[in-house]
């Protein structure tokens, strides 16, 4: 999910397109917030590792 914001960040950024932006931003915040809370341990839709 990380990769595909950063993916959706450039290509918004080169093609000038602001909702590509926006969105890429989103994944990117929610994408980290799973990832911290699959790293600490605690249980993300039912599993205990996020990848």
């Amino acid at each position: 999910m990380i990769v595909l914001g950063v993916i959706l960040l450039v290509i918004g950024l080169l093609a000038g397109i602001s909702m590509l932006w926006t969105i890429g931003i989103a994944l990117v915040v929610i994408g980290a917030i799973l990832w911290v809370l699959g790293s600490v341990g605690h249980a993300v839709g039912g599993r205990r590792h996020y990848w």
